[in-house]
């Protein structure tokens, strides 16, 4: 297969899909593949890298997209790349469809094969390729949080684990997932008083019996939600439903209820966002500030750490791209179940049922492609 890994453009997007590494692995097995100039530098690669484990460098993203049977991506295309994907070709990347409707509208127009890293579903319901980024962010949501609450930046002059004698931060998270716990041990880790909600009562006795004695577990409702709120210095928005959008469970209307300088990190953002008033912002731009109370809402937090995060990205994609690469996508998913539920949109269709259900678009059983 000829694979192409072009260079990430959105803001501040300094990941890159495959490393020197993966490449040798890809072009061991005969597959050709083409990374765009400088794609991997943010990561830490070079050009010469890639050339010594393989690869063939080219000097624009519209040759590396114009070559290529497979797109290896990290973020969703971009307004930009959307005329230079082809029919047929296969995208390989995280989509996050059911929080942007252009994006979803832009792919059904070109008839594109979209597999999405982040429903690739395995039998125990966990979601491989969204879990390194879980991590990553989780970690980040509470070290931007700690760093925000920091008065010059807009918070209310709090340190996270406090000093004898001054009690430390009230830090609420909002899920008990993979985003949720890698928060909260960040947090507990700083000496904050953390709380950590969720709907799953076996979730929160999990999390009861591995969390630090300074983190609090509690049922996730409207009510106690409300409650919480009242004293938090830190909130992270944690929840995920995957391939769809996440509920709002901070409204407007709660941030009266919030302190002047409560800080809001929500993780949940490129799902559409757990907290109503926020909105997507980039690492130029992080932060702003409604009722005074600052939002922070990066949708790719992980970007700022693209050393680690590629990384981590890259150890759990490669065995589904060499896999994709060896038998073509059709095969791929008609042998394995996980890398079928990755597939969101294929040839116009809409065949991920959360997506069409997002923006009310004919849902197509995927079934049609891979019977």
């Amino acid at each position: 297969m000829i694979i192409g890994v072009p260079k990430e453009i959105k803001n501040n997007e300094n990941r890159v899909a495959a490393t020197p590494s993966g490449v040798a692995e890809l072009t061991k097995r005969g597959h050709t593949v083409y990374v765009q100039s400088t794609a991997g530098v943010g990561s830490g690669f070079s050009d010469e890298d890639y050339k010594t484990a393989g690869a063939s460098i080219l000097p624009t993203i519209e040759e590396t997209y114009a070559i290529a049977e497979m797109i290896m991506k990290v973020k969703e295309p971009i307004e930009p790349e959307y005329s230079l994907i082809k029919e047929d070709q296969l995208l390989f990347t995280y989509f996050h469809f059911a929080s942007y409707e252009p994006l979803t509208k832009a792919m059904i127009k070109n008839k594109s094969v979209c597999l999405a890293y982040e429903t690739v579903e395995k039998a125990d319901r966990s979601l491989p390729l969204l879990v390194p980024m879980s991590e990553v962010a989780g970690r980040m949501a509470t070290q931007k949080g700690a760093n925000y609450l920091e008065k010059p930046l807009g918070g209310m002059g709090k340190l996270l684990g406090g000093v004898p004698g001054v009690l430390p931060a009230n830090v609420l998270v909002l899920g008990g997932g993979i985003v949720g716990t890698q928060a909260a041990k960040m947090a507990a880790g700083l000496g904050a008083n953390v709380t950590i909600m969720d709907i799953s009562l076996n979730r929160l006795r999990e999390l009861d019996d591995i969390m630090p004695a300074n983190v609090n577990t509690m049922m996730s409702n409207g009510y106690n939600i409300e409650a919480m709120i009242k004293d938090a210095d830190l909130i992270i928005g944690a929840v995920l439903i995957p391939g769809a959008k996440a509920p709002h469970l901070i409204t407007r209307a709660m941030l009266k209820d919030m302190k002047p300088g409560t800080v809001l990190v929500d993780v949940a953002v490129d799902q559409g966002g757990c907290i109503e008033t926020c909105k997507p912002t980039t690492h130029a731009e992080p932060t702003f500030v409604i009722d005074e109370v600052l939002h922070y809402c990066v949708a790719n937090m992980p970007g700022a750490v693209p050393y680690t995060s590629t990384l981590a990205l890259t150890n759990a994609t490669l065995p589904y791209a060499i896999n994709l690469a060896n038998k073509g996508w059709k095969k791929a998913c008609q042998e394995s179940k996980e890398l079928t539920l990755g597939l969101n949109v294929v040839k116009g269709d809409v065949v991920y049922e959360a997506v069409a259900e997002a923006f009310d678009l004919p849902y197509v059983p995927v079934d049609k492609y891979l019977a």
